[in-house]
């Protein structure tokens, strides 16, 4: 998986925007469920949100609904992670993923299959500033 992260508004402060993509190169798109997990300093790896690139199902974690959207270009094998309104507490790595399971299983699944991933990307530095 490729990740890269787009700066959408200028520096990534309180308030501000970020948009984060992920590229499924490699595999069958459809076949997987593609999201973020994240990790904070001295915290645990935790799922923010997930898409069904099948149906279109979305998962989000509470601390994020409103304010996060994610979505899928299945033509560009991509899935983007808006996050509006950042808060200091978003900072974190976030990692991209994609997994059969969830896919499988449906995307309520995504945050309790955290060490069953199928494919993680290279983690990218998520940093708001106050």
């Amino acid at each position: 998986l490729r990740c890269s992260c787009r700066v959408w508004g200028g520096l990534v402060q309180v308030g501000g925007s970020l948009r984060l993509s992920c590229e499924a190169s490699g595999l069958i798109f459809d076949d997987y469920a593609i999201g973020w997990f994240r990790q904070a300093p001295g915290k645990e790896r935790e799922g923010v949100s997930c898409i069904s690139t099948s149906d279109g199902s979305t998962y989000y974690v509470d601390s994020v609904k409103g304010r996060f959207t994610i979505s899928s270009d299945n033509a560009k094998n991509t899935v983007y992670l808006q996050m509006n309104n950042l808060k200091p507490e978003v900072t974190a790595v976030y990692y991209c993923v994609a997994d059969r399971t969830t896919q499988t299983m449906g995307v309520m699944a995504f945050p309790y299959l955290n060490y069953g991933m199928d494919f993680w990307g290279k983690g990218t530095q998520v940093t708001v500033s106050s």
